[in-house]
C-alpha cells in the first residue's frame, strides 16, 4: 500500500456504487489514504439497517446526511437527524436503523480502513446462505450477533 501523501478525493457525485445490503458508494478507499481510513455513503431505505454486529478491526463514524436514524451500541441508544454525528467502537455490538418515513443517507467512516470494500465483495461473490454471508464477513473482521442477542438491542 502507498504511503497517504497526497489528498484523497471524491468530487460530487463520484464514487463507486455497491450493491449489497442496499446501496453502498465507496467513496474513498483505504488504498487511498496509507490505509488510515475508508469512506462511503449508504442509502438507507426506511425501517432498514442492519442487524447487531461487532467490527474486530475498525471503529466507525457516522454523519447523517439526510433523514433520522436510531442507533444501538452496548446499552446505549440515541436518534439522530441531518447533521447528528456518532462514533461506534471496534469490539462493541452495535447496529442502525432508518427510523424516519423516508429513504436516509449515510456517511460513514472506518478506520483504519478497509471495510469500505466489505459490500463490494459481497456484490461481486453474491453469498447465498447465511453461512457464505458469515465466511465474507469473517475476512472483514466482522460478526453477526446471533438472533437472540439481536433481540437486545
Amino acid at each position: 500500500m502507498k504511503p497517504f501523501t497526497h489528498a484523497a478525493v471524491s468530487p460530487p457525485g463520484q464514487g463507486t456504487p455497491a450493491m449489497a445490503f442496499g446501496t453502498h458508494i465507496v467513496r474513498v478507499m483505504a488504498a487511498n489514504t496509507g490505509g488510515a481510513l475508508g469512506l462511503f455513503e449508504a442509502i438507507v431505505p426506511p425501517a432498514a439497517g442492519p442487524p447487531l454486529h461487532v467490527h474486530a478491526r475498525e471503529d466507525e463514524f457516522f454523519r447523517v446526511l439526510s433523514g433520522r436514524f436510531g442507533f444501538w451500541c452496548a446499552d446505549d441508544y440515541v436518534e439522530l437527524a441531518e447533521g447528528g454525528c456518532i462514533v461506534l467502537p471496534r469490539g462493541v455490538p452495535h447496529r442502525f436503523r432508518n427510523v424516519g418515513q423516508k429513504e436516509g443517507q449515510l456517511m460513514v467512516v472506518v478506520t483504519p480502513g478497509g471495510f469500505e470494500s466489505f459490500f463490494a465483495i459481497v456484490d461481486l461473490c453474491k453469498p447465498q446462505t447465511p453461512a457464505e454471508i458469515a465466511s465474507i464477513a469473517g475476512e472483514f473482521g466482522l460478526t453477526f450477533l446471533p438472533e437472540d442477542e439481536r433481540k437486545r438491542a
